[in-house]
C-alpha cells in the first residue's frame, strides 16, 4: 500500500488519457464483428446501456478506495494513541478498537472541515485485493480472488489467440481458387503453397513460439511499465484512427458493403460479453486513479472519459458492420494484405505498410501486455493458495505458480481461435463479476463499515452520485440476469450444434 510521491503523480487529463488507453483494447477488436450480428440499432442501445452501468460502478470502485483510505487513517490514528498511551504521553483510553465509532461533530470552522474530509482521500494506492481484505471476510476475499484469476486467465488465452491469429493471418499466403476474399479460409487450407502445414497447424506453431518468448517472463518480475505505455499508446491511437477513417472512405467510395439487421436478439449474447470485456478498467483503476494530484473532479472527468470512449466505439463498430460484407472477429484482419478485391497485395508501398501494420497491431501491442498480466495472475494464485502464516518451498513457489500462470491459457488457444467465444465467456461471467459484482459488494461494505467505524457525520465528498440502494440492487439483478442470459443462449447453441451433428451423422 505505498503513499503517492509527488515526483509519481500526473494531472487529472494524464490520467484520463491512462484509463482511456487502458480500456481500449483487445475487446474493442471483437465489437464490430458481435455489433454486426447483433444488429445496428440494438447494438448501439447495449452499448451506450453497457457504457452507463459500467460507469455506474466506476464511481462504486471510487467511493470504495476513499472508504478504504478512509479505513487506514482511522488505524494509524488508533495506533498512534496506543503508541502515545504506552509512552505515558496520552491519557487516552485504550478502549478504542476498530468498532468504535469515531464520533466526529458536524464542522463549524475550516479547520475542523479539514479534520472531517481528512480520512476520505485517496492518497494511498489500495489495490482491489486489499480493498476486499479490508471490507469482505474470508470467503469474500477467496472469492475475489477466484474471480480475479479466472478473468486473467481468460485475458490471457484472448492475447495469446489474438497474437497468434495475426501472424497466422499474414504468414499464410497460400488461398484457395474457390474463395473470395469476402470468405473466411477454413483451417484445414494449406497455409503455403507446396507445404503439408495447415492454417491451423500455422496457428498453433506461433502460438507455441509466443509462449516460448513471453513465457519465461511470468519467472521474473517487471516493475516499471511507464515506457511500455509510452511505446504502446501512440500505436493504438494511429490504428484505430486508420481503421475509423479508412471504413469511413470505403462507406463513402464504394457505398455500404455490409447489411448488419436492425435486431437480433441472438446475437445480444455475444455482444454483451464484448462490451463487457470492452469497458474493463475496474481492476487498474486504484493504480491510476491514486497519482491524479486533483481528484476533486475524478467523477465528472471518468463520466467524460466514458462518454468519448462509447462514441469512439460506436465508430469504430458503425463504420465496420456497414463498409465490410464480412467481418472477421479480429477487426484488423479485415484491413490485411489480402484485403484487397482480387485478394493481391498492394502495390502501393504507404498502403501496404499500412495493412501490414494494422493486420500486425495486436501482436505489436499485446505482446507488451502479456507478461505483466501473467504475472499479475501468478502473484494472485499465490494470494489465492498460500496462506500467511505458512511455511513453504520457496523454489517449489517460484516454480509452480509461473507455470500455473501460463499453461491453462496456452491449452485453451491451442483448443479454440475463436476470439468472440473467448471474449464473450471471459466478459459475460469473471468480466462481469469483476465490472459488476465486486464493486457493488465493496461499495456496499464499505458503506456499512466506515458508518460504524468512522461514523456518519464525516461525509465521503467521494461518494457515488448513484448512492442509493435501489443503484446496488439494480446493478446485481443486472449483472445476475445478464449472465443467466447467456447460459442459456451458450446451452442453445451447444444444442443446436450437436444435434446438427447428429443429423449428419444419420
Amino acid at each position: 500500500m505505498p503513499e503517492q510521491n509527488s515526483a509519481d503523480q500526473y494531472s487529472t487529463w494524464v490520467g484520463l488519457i491512462y484509463v482511456f488507453n487502458l480500456i481500449i483494447g483487445t475487446g474493442a477488436l471483437t465489437l464490430p464483428a458481435v455489433f454486426s450480428r447483433a444488429g445496428w440499432v440494438l447494438g448501439l442501445t447495449v452499448i451506450l446501456v453497457l457504457a452507463f452501468i459500467s460507469f455506474v460502478t466506476v464511481t462504486f470502485v471510487i467511493e470504495t478506495m476513499a472508504s478504504a483510505n478512509a479505513i487506514i487513517t482511522w488505524r494509524r490514528i488508533q495506533q498512534r494513541k496506543r503508541t502515545l498511551q504506552n509512552l505515558g504521553e496520552s491519557g487516552t483510553s485504550n478502549s478504542d478498537s476498530e468498532d468504535t465509532p469515531l464520533v466526529v461533530n458536524l464542522p463549524t470552522s475550516p479547520d475542523r472541515l479539514n479534520m472531517t474530509y481528512r480520512y476520505y482521500l485517496i492518497h494511498d494506492k489500495i489495490e482491489m485485493g486489499e480493498m476486499a481484505s479490508i471490507f469482505f471476510n474470508k470467503l469474500g476475499i477467496s472469492l475475489f480472488y477466484l474471480c480475479f484469476a479466472v478473468y486473467l486467465y481468460g485475458d490471457l488465452s484472448i492475447y495469446a489467440t489474438a497474437v497468434a491469429k495475426s501472424l497466422g493471418d499474414v504468414a499464410c499466403t497460400y488461398q484457395p481458387k474457390n474463395l473470395t476474399c469476402n470468405d473466411t479460409i477454413p483451417d484445414t487450407e494449406l497455409c503455403w503453397d507446396g507445404s503439408e502445414m495447415t492454417r491451423l497447424d500455422a496457428y498453433r506453431m506461433f502460438l507455441t513460439m509466443f509462449i516460448m518468448f513471453l513465457g519465461p517472463f511470468v519467472f521474473f518480475n517487471i516493475q516499471k511499465t511507464k515506457y511500455l505505455q509510452l511505446l504502446t499508446s501512440p500505436m493504438r491511437w494511429l490504428a484505430f484512427t486508420i481503421m475509423i477513417v479508412y471504413a469511413a472512405r470505403k462507406l463513402i467510395v464504394d457505398g455500404p458493403q455490409g447489411n448488419p439487421p436492425t435486431a437480433n436478439i441472438s446475437g445480444v449474447p455475444g455482444l454483451f460479453g464484448a462490451c463487457v470485456y470492452s469497458f474493463m478498467c475496474h481492476h487498474s483503476l486504484p493504480a491510476l486513479v491514486a497519482p491524479i494530484s486533483n481528484k476533486s473532479t475524478i467523477n465528472r472527468s471518468l463520466a467524460f472519459d466514458y462518454a468519448l470512449i462509447a462514441i469512439f466505439y460506436l465508430l469504430l463498430a458503425l463504420t465496420g458492420a456497414f463498409a465490410f460484407e464480412h467481418l472477421d472477429d479480429l477487426y484488423t484482419l479485415d484491413f490485411g494484405p489480402r484485403g484487397s478485391a482480387d485478394c493481391s497485395k498492394s502495390t502501393n508501398l504507404p498502403m501496404l505498410i499500412v495493412e501490414y501494420f494494422l493486420a500486425l497491431f495486436p501482436v505489436f501491442t499485446l505482446s507488451t501486455s502479456f507478461p505483466i498480466i501473467a504475472i499479475t495472475l501468478r502473484n494472485n494464485l499465490q494470494s489465492l493458495f498460500l496462506f500467511e502464516d505458512a511455511n513453504y518451498n520457496i523454489c517449489f513457489c517460484k516454480l509452480i505458480f509461473p507455470v500455473l500462470a501460463i499453461l491453462p491459457p496456452y491449452l485453451i488457444a491451442m483448443a479454440t481461435k475463436d476470439l468472440s467465444i473467448l471474449v464473450g465467456i471471459t466478459g459475460s461471467y469473471a468480466g462481469a463479476g469483476i465490472q459488476y459484482l465486486i464493486p457493488t459488494f465493496l461499495v456496499y461494505n464499505a458503506r456499512r463499515k466506515t458508518n460504524k467505524v468512522i461514523g456518519m457525520g464525516v461525509v465521503n465528498k467521494f461518494a457515488s452520485p448513484f448512492r442509493s440502494n435501489f443503484w446496488i440492487w439494480f446493478v446485481l439483478l443486472w449483472a445476475v440476469t445478464c449472465m443467466i442470459l447467456v447460459s442459456v443462449n451458450l446451452m442453445k447453441v451447444q444444442f443446436s450444434l450437436n444435434f446438427t451433428e447428429l443429423n449428419s451423422v444419420e
